[in-house]
């Protein structure tokens, strides 16, 4: 009789060793799942690295190559990266899922059409495929800054991974696969247009201010400072959609050369962003509202 030897627990040392050579601190997760291994606050034993109290799983996330042997003898655990202690920031790109997703694009068909929206090629780096179809793209957080984890606040199916969050890493596997690198280029920085578009912004403390725009008639300047007023005075749910008419009604003044595109989207894009839009929505809105209107605009005499 042949008996077949189960190689997951030196597999999954040697992933979890490999990514602490790198520098990032791991975790076990429960054998064939996403899951933390650790024990959770309300079964604190207080004891051991808890003794001082209670230490979650960023906390106890180590690059300790003995740890790690000793954490990993117990069983076959997959392996978790805390991206925070690691100084990573990964973006994960999901695939649709359930009946009524045919028309949804994947995360990352819309990372790429952020990334050209900022007017950047699709960056290369250190790239994973999920066991979904998915893709976890790896970045060195930039310094200075601490960025949280999102959910869909960049685009559908586009999460990151940063301060309290992790990621599976590569060689982990649950019941749908494996987790595999399928790009080992070198982990690349974050770039900037993402790295202002995690960025938090700052609340406002008062109503945007309108710089008077050079160059504009009376009538364009009214014009842009009411629809400015609109957009900070608009509801949640509604403002991008006042945005969008606000930027159509500019248009034509555009048109007209009674003010320049310029002030418009500038003007537009700080009262967005202060109403509480992410700059890409504005971006997006007000590229789209403002080439229409300048594009239909009707003469002035006919107006």
């Amino acid at each position: 009789m042949t008996h077949r030897t189960d190689t997951r627990p030196a597999r999954l040392l040697s992933a979890a060793l490999a990514a602490a050579e790198r520098g990032w601190p791991v975790f076990p997760l429960r054998p064939g799942t996403k899951r933390p291994a650790l024990h959770g606050e309300d079964h604190c034993p207080a004891t051991g690295q808890c003794v001082a109290g209670h230490r979650k799983w960023e906390q106890r996330a180590t690059t300790d190559p003995d740890r790690i042997r000793a954490a990993w003898a117990a069983d076959a655990f997959n392996v978790g990266i805390a991206t925070g202690p690691a100084r990573l920031v990964v973006v994960d790109l999901d695939v649709p899922k359930g009946p009524s997703s045919a028309d949804t694009p994947c995360g990352v068909t819309s990372f790429l059409a952020l990334s050209e929206r900022a007017g950047q090629p699709a960056p290369v780096t250190y790239t994973v495929r999920t066991p979904s179809a998915g893709q976890h793209l790896y970045f060195q957080a930039p310094s200075g800054v601490r960025l949280a984890n999102t959910a869909g606040a960049l685009a559908p199916l586009v999460d990151t991974r940063a301060w309290g969050g992790y990621v599976v890493a590569t060689g982990s596997t649950v019941n749908t696969g494996v987790y595999e690198v399928i790009n080992a280029a070198p982990v690349a920085a974050l770039p900037d247009w993402l790295r202002c578009e995690l960025q938090p912004t700052p609340k406002p403390t008062g109503p945007a201010a309108i710089a008077p725009a050079r160059n504009a008639t009376r009538v364009a300047q009214v014009a842009l400072d009411r629809e400015c007023t609109a957009i900070a005075a608009a509801p949640e749910g509604t403002r991008e959609a006042v945005l969008f008419k606000a930027a159509r009604s500019l248009g034509r003044f555009v048109a007209w050369g009674d003010i320049p595109r310029h002030v418009v989207e500038d003007a537009f894009q700080g009262a967005g962003e202060a109403a509480g839009l992410k700059a890409y929505e504005c971006r997006s809105t007000l590229r789209s509202a403002l080439n229409w209107s300048t594009r239909t605009a009707r003469p002035r005499e006919t107006a």
